[in-house]
């Protein structure tokens, strides 16, 4: 049975009254007249009523005291996140110098500050990023004659060779605009162009080549992958076999080309990864060769110029005479990623704001001592705290975890061990705890971590964030106080991540779950309650599918002992607003989340849904006087709830309904369920049902470009996917109709293709 909350005092008006008379011939016993007209008992009455009230609110514990007792349930709320991005830094009009910068450079968007992680060289040269598109709309006539034209580039003897014209175009770098290496291009490569800077036009290329050679290019790369999936192998780290899938090199051309081989060869270069740049946008270090080896081919003949291997042919002949060198990156042929930006002189960000020695309460020597910083949230991991003892002694204390791993500050013997037993040694002692969300820091008790001494003085350097407000746009990034001259920064893209800290209304929901999970992924409701709070992220729906592993097919619950799926929808997806997929940004920061906090022995997959396409068809009759349209509309609108991934009365974690009901049932409350087959008659009663609808003709339902069926089979991690939806007055639109003309699958056979830059007809 639950506990009962127990009251402070019971009594009621009544109860007081008759007590307060019962007590008055003991203290009082001249007085005899006790009935209601007498002006004693009237101010006894009007006591016993003020007494009750205040019974009343003592019983009902006061807020602070509430939470107050709720704090020394220890609870934490969740802080803020920092927003995290990259920023570019160009050197267009400065010295033609390689300039190095340190990390921790403070850069700016209006008020808000962020912070780089690494330091970079930044050379004096520009980059533009091109790849060759496919051209498939010319006329077949001018195709035969680039076949004539380039007659001598046939693979067979005899034969005419397959020429793919091409645009050479740059890659744009904003949303919607990603490209795929592997099928957007006919070379299945990107080329970054160094370029010599325009206002060094007196200046040789080879003079270039000496100021960057033996330099480190700091890459910044944004993936925008189509379908993204994070895997926590047990006791490893997410997607670790996936580091090395993008190689880089550039042309190997000492001495231009060989009359007797005119096939361009490259030089590889080894890249230095800081994490999967595949999973999530980050920076590779690629280390140039020496001057001698950055040269390009200076001896290419007219139609060499970008064919096959070659770089792409460019266009404008004063861009092409200030290209430095190429490099191309390309992927391996499991990559599926695509690229929405790459660039030089990158670095990753965070947002955060410095605060340097911080003057902090003095020490007092009692136990238990709390500060409170300036400054909240605060950055974990940032503070370092300085104590000056009154001795002049000073030193740096360190932040750690829990008080209860610390040891005491004078090593005394443990009655509990026998005699000849020593204590732990090397326990740490001069520590404290930070509360990041409240910006507070608590020191031991004695036995467990020093007490500051009485009047130490306390200094502390730590670092804060601005929350959600540290999501900005691309180019909002411009300002910095501490740039050289002529250096300049960008960044490319949004950033990410900045969320705000959790309210106490919302931490007190999670007091019950907090409890029994302690922030551990044991059972299925912990899965589901802790991947709801993952900071950054806003989650529309998380489905938990325990002994699960998406990566073995056929496969179903329970094939799998160990892993665990964890199938996630986004709240938004401004792509695609009807069917959200989750990019590998949003799976990425849930995986770090979430993976220390699992069990060592868990293999957790993060994916989001596979959505199978499907037409609906409907046919109905309205009520006389009914609006047509309106009852039309409301039909179609129904339909797309009842099949939407995310239910519009989707209940929240903790809510009463959904805890009490069965996991199928409660799917249900969140959107379309796993495993549950979409059925036209049970589409038929979700019409029927709706206000003004005098009879459903009929439904019909089809899979792609499938024909007409009674049910459509849905398995693992798939989800129905509205393609097109008719309603009509009547019988059914035929669902060829409504499909329309279908695409005609290309020819995944077909030979070698020779890339051929496309000549403008006007110059």
């Amino acid at each position: 049975m639950p506990l009962q909350i127990p009251s402070i005092d019971d009594r009621r008006y009544q109860d007081l009254v008759t007590e307060a008379l019962a007590r008055i011939p003991v203290h009082n016993p001249e007085w005899t007249n006790f009935n209601k007209s007498d002006p004693g008992v009237t101010l006894i009455e009007l006591f016993a009523f003020l007494t009750e009230n205040l019974l009343y609110r003592a019983n009902q514990i006061p807020e602070r005291n509430r939470r107050k007792f709720l704090q020394l349930l220890g609870v934490p709320l969740l802080p803020s996140a920092s927003a995290v991005g990259l920023v570019s830094f160009t050197n267009e009009r400065g010295p033609l110098e390689t300039i190095t910068l340190n990390s921790g450079i403070e850069v700016r968007a209006g008020q808000v500050p962020f912070r780089t992680d690494q330091g970079l060289d930044v050379l004096p040269v520009e980059a533009v990023v091109y790849y060759k598109q496919k051209d498939t709309q010319q006329d077949p006539a001018v195709t035969e004659y680039y076949k004539q034209l380039y007659a001598s580039y046939t693979l067979t003897p005899g034969s005419a060779p397959n020429v793919q014209l091409y645009r050479t175009v740059p890659l744009e770098g904003k949303e919607g605009s990603e490209i795929s290496i592997g099928e957007d291009t006919t070379d299945n490569s990107l080329w970054i162009a160094l370029l010599k800077r325009t206002a060094d036009q007196a200046t040789s290329l080879d003079d270039m080549r000496d100021k960057i050679g033996g330099k480190t290019i700091s890459l910044g790369v944004v993936p925008a992958m189509d379908e993204a999936g994070q895997h926590l192998a047990p006791g490893g780290t997410a997607n670790a076999e996936a580091e090395v899938l993008l190689q880089f090199s550039i042309p190997n051309a000492p001495k231009g080309l060989l009359d007797n081989d005119r096939k361009p060869k490259y030089r590889p270069i080894v890249p230095a990864l800081r994490g999967n740049v595949l999973e999530s946008p980050g920076v590779v270090e690629l280390t140039l060769p020496s001057k001698d080896e950055l040269k390009i081919w200076t001896n290419l003949d007219p139609l060499e110029q970008g064919v096959q291997e070659f770089p792409p042919s460019l266009e404008d002949s004063k861009l092409q005479d200030r290209v430095v060198t190429w490099i191309r990156v390309q992927a391996s042929a499991a990559v599926r990623t695509k690229i929405l930006w790459l660039g030089i002189n990158t670095v990753p960000i965070k947002q955060r704001a410095q605060i340097t020695n911080e003057v902090l309460t003095d020490g007092t020597g009692a136990p238990d001592q709390v500060v409170s910083l300036s400054r909240k949230p605060v950055v974990p991991k940032s503070v370092r705290l300085v104590v000056s003892s009154p001795t002049g002694e000073v030193k740096q204390w360190q932040e750690i975890d829990d008080l209860l791993t610390a040891g005491p500050e004078v090593q005394v013997t443990d009655p509990k061990l026998p005699p000849g037993a020593k204590p732990p040694q090397n326990l740490p002692v001069e520590v404290f705890v930070v509360d990041a969300e409240a910006g507070q820091i608590k020191f031991g008790d004695g036995l467990r971590g020093k007490r500051p001494p009485a009047g130490a003085k306390l200094r502390a350097n730590y670092d804060y964030g601005v929350g959600a407000a540290g999501n900005v746009g691309a180019g909002s990034i411009n300002s910095s106080p501490a740039l050289p001259a002529g250096i300049k920064v960008n960044n490319p893209v949004r950033t990410w991540n900045g969320t705000e800290a959790e309210t106490v209304t919302e931490g007190e929901k999670q007091i019950a779950r907090y409890l029994q999970h302690r922030d551990r992924l044991v059972s299925a409701a912990d899965f589901e309650t802790i991947t709801m709070r993952t900071p950054g992220v806003d989650i529309g729906r998380v489905d938990v599918i325990p002994a699960f592993n998406p990566e073995l097919a056929p496969n179903t619950a329970g094939d799998a002992p160990g892993a665990v799926t964890l199938m996630l929808i986004p709240r938004t997806d401004p792509d695609q607003p009807e069917a959200p997929v989750p990019d590998d940004v949003f799976l990425n920061t849930i995986c770090r989340y979430l993976d220390p906090r699992r069990l060592i022995t868990t293999e957790l997959f993060l994916r989001g849904p596979v959505y199978k396409g499907i037409w609906v068809s409907a046919g109905i009759n309205v009520v006389a006087g009914v609006a047509t349209a309106e009852v039309r509309e409301a039909v179609k609108q129904a339909l797309l709830n009842f099949l939407a991934p995310l239910s519009k009365t989707a209940s929240t974690i903790g809510d009463s309904l959904t805890s009490l009901t069965t996991p199928s049932y409660a799917s249900t409350q969140k959107g379309w369920p796993l495993w549950k087959s979409v059925a036209a008659r049970e589409l038929l009663a979700i019409a029927t049902r709706v206000s003004g609808v005098l009879l459903v003709n009929d439904v019909w339902i089809a899979e792609g470009d499938k024909p007409k069926t009674d049910q459509i089979s849905i398995s693992g991690l798939e989800l129905p996917r509205v393609l097109g939806i008719s309603v009509t007055i009547g019988e059914p639109m035929d669902l060829d109709q409504l499909r329309g003309q279908t695409a005609v699958p290309t020819d995944t056979t077909a030979p070698q293709v020779v890339p051929v830059p496309l000549i403008p007809e006007e110059c």
